[in-house]
C-alpha cells in the first residue's frame, strides 16, 4: 500500500492551490500536466483525467449490460461476432 502523504495548502485569491513538491514528485506531475478534480461524498481528490473519465463512464453504464442480456465476456464476444456477421451480410447484398 502506498504511503499516505498529508499536507495542508491554502486557497489563493483566485481559487488556486499549490500542490506540494513531495506530492507532485510522488504523482510524477510536471508543469503543464492536466489533472481532474473530483468532488464526491464530501471529498476532493486529484486524479488522472483519463481515469476519472473512465470511472464516470463506468458509473453511468452500471447495469446496462444486464439490461441488454450480457452477463459474461462470452456474451459480449458472441454479440460482436453476430454484429460482424450482420455487417458482412449487408455488404454482400
Amino acid at each position: 500500500m502506498d504511503t499516505m502523504i498529508i499536507d495542508n495548502v491554502k486557497i489563493l485569491p483566485k481559487g488556486q492551490i499549490i500542490i506540494p513538491l513531495n506530492m507532485r514528485d510522488k504523482l510524477k506531475l510536471s508543469i503543464g500536466d492536466e489533472v481532474a478534480l473530483v468532488c464526491e461524498d464530501g471529498k476532493l481528490t486529484i486524479e488522472n483525467p483519463i481515469i476519472a473519465a473512465m470511472r464516470k463512464l463506468q458509473k453511468a453504464m452500471e447495469g446496462e449490460f444486464e439490461k441488454a442480456g450480457l452477463y459474461s465476456d462470452d456474451d459480449i464476444v458472441d454479440l460482436i461476432m453476430e454484429m460482424r456477421r450482420e455487417e458482412e451480410r449487408q455488404i454482400n447484398i
